[in-house]
């Protein structure tokens, strides 16, 4: 399984998922410029793997202040450091677990202003280490709780990619895939190619097939003839935000995929982790979308598809309501209908926790 990111101490690399599947090659990033980059140009992208890199990205920040002002004590590098915070959220708007890492970096920051810049530094790189690890295990446990709704000989339809390379290693929707195939149960995965960017048929496609995981490619026009005709059990899908009542964000397409699996009658699950639900947002409607440029839809790699006068709307998320969803699988287990009272409960957990 490939790595979407290795952390190196004073640089962090990260796989360019924008050359997949034709190549792959790396990008060393020393300053957390560059990973901001890195996550608006998609060649580091997935709500979790943004996270995790923009964590990194922090740390980088962090070290990039401390040379720049060596005799500077941690409280005088705090506004500063905010301002990092600020560019590093501003880069992808949708995906709330870019915002939750920085956000937990600079917390933690703010709790050590006693401590010696360098100091920070290593503890912010701890926790950087430990949100990349925890995504690992936390996908795993997803895993493990999604496949156990599904069948044996199960056909399974996903869009987008939710997978290793979306995260910091074995995936979300991708996770379920990957356990269920372990687990001998799983015969076919019907991917959506998902445009304008197709990230199901350069990423979802190429990774289960290095897996040796049975998969099938369908352009996102086929995928409600692939429901009717290919007697499938389930869709599965990642999520960019989940608010409070149970609607989710996801790559654009996904609401569609979503109405047509509620027609014909195929349970149709989000799989996330903790990391992605926004508490503060009551409904989907509040979940900010981001719109992308026009020339992700007029070409397709180079090649110009349309007119070049011609005007584009290319919203890179779309928001299914919480009605079509039949279960939302986290790393604690399976959420369901009534979704505001079952995500409260969760969100009380999680407290209680802390």
């Amino acid at each position: 399984m490939v790595k979407t990111m290795q952390w190196q101490g004073k640089s962090l690399t990260l796989l360019d998922q924008t050359k997949l599947p034709l190549e792959i090659t790396t990008i060393l990033c020393h300053d957390y410029r560059r990973v901001g980059e890195a996550i608006k140009r998609l060649e580091v992208r997935g709500a979790p793997a943004i996270g995790a890199a923009a964590a990194f990205a922090m740390v980088l920040g962090w070290q990039e202040l401390m040379d720049a002002c060596p005799k500077a004590t941690a409280t005088t590098l705090l506004p500063a450091f905010e301002k990092t915070k600020a560019e590093l959220i501003a880069t992808r708007p949708t995906a709330v677990n870019l915002a939750w890492a920085v956000e937990k970096i600079y917390t933690l920051a703010l709790t050590l202003p006693e401590e010696s810049a360098a100091a920070v530094a290593l503890t912010l790189e701890t926790l950087a280490n430990q949100i990349y690890e925890d995504d690992i295990n936390v996908n795993k446990r997803i895993g493990i709780n999604g496949a156990a709704l599904l069948p044996k000989k199960a056909k399974v339809l996903t869009h987008c990619n939710a997978g290793a390379l979306a995260t910091c290693g074995w995936g979300t929707a991708l996770g379920v895939v990957r356990q269920a195939f372990v687990d001998g149960k799983l015969a076919m995965v019907y991917a959506d190619e998902t445009r304008p960017l197709l990230q199901g048929a350069r990423l979802t496609a190429w990774e289960l097939e290095e897996d040796g995981i049975p998969v099938t490619l369908i352009t996102d026009n086929m995928a409600a003839w692939t429901m009717q005709t290919q007697q499938l059990d389930a869709v599965i899908v990642g999520a960019d935000r989940i608010a409070a009542n149970g609607d989710t964000a996801n790559k654009i397409g996904t609401y569609g995929v979503a109405l047509a699996a509620k027609h014909h009658r195929i349970p149709f699950y989000i799989a996330a982790p903790i990391s992605t639900f926004d508490f503060s947002l009551a409904d989907g409607g509040h979940i900010p979308i981001e719109e992308r440029d026009a020339m992700e839809v007029k070409q397709l790699q180079g090649v110009v598809t349309a007119p070049q006068q011609a005007k584009v709307f290319n919203p890179a998320f779309d928001v299914t309501p919480s009605d079509l969803i039949t279960g939302i699988i986290t790393e604690y287990g399976v959420l369901s209908a009534p979704y505001v009272e079952n995500i409260k409960k969760l969100q009380n957990k999680l407290q209680e926790e802390d």
